[in-house]
């Protein structure tokens, strides 16, 4: 049998991610992404490559993005993204203690912070945010 050499993630998974690594960082790539729609940056490139010269679009982009950042929180994993999907495809409202667990975990690592969760409010604070997050980019 001839090993899978293709993309093993679910094509659901596969275009999640590319949204989520689209999304903007801060400022500066919103900012961006406005000029190049209404056409800005296209004719300030234009102009500054006959000038031969450096506009510091990109400079300025990054300062923005600096100052500026967004509280984008880190990509789900694949089996993160399903084990989210699945709860939500089947409306899932009762957890268990060690359900909770795994998505509190999950909550952590993508928000990068600590949470004290009780079972009164995991569906408050951890789910909700954890299903924002995944509708997000969908």
């Amino acid at each position: 049998m001839t090993e899978f050499k293709g993309d093993k993630r679910t094509k659901a998974y596969a275009e999640w991610k590319k949204k989520h690594a689209q999304a903007s960082e801060g400022l500066g790539d919103t900012v961006e992404k406005i000029t190049k729609a209404t056409g800005i940056k296209k004719a300030v490139d234009t102009v500054f490559q006959k000038l031969e010269k450096s506009c510091g679009c990109e400079e300025r982009k990054e300062k923005l993005n600096q100052v500026f950042r967004y509280k984008k929180p880190e990509c789900l994993t694949e089996e993160e993204f399903n084990l989210i999907k699945m709860a939500v495809d089947t409306k899932k409202n009762k957890f268990t203690p060690d359900e909770q667990n795994v998505f509190v975990s999950i909550y952590e690592r993508i928000f990068k912070t600590k949470v004290e969760c009780t079972p009164c409010s995991f569906g408050k604070v951890v789910y909700k945010d954890l299903v924002a997050v995944y509708n997000q980019y969908l």
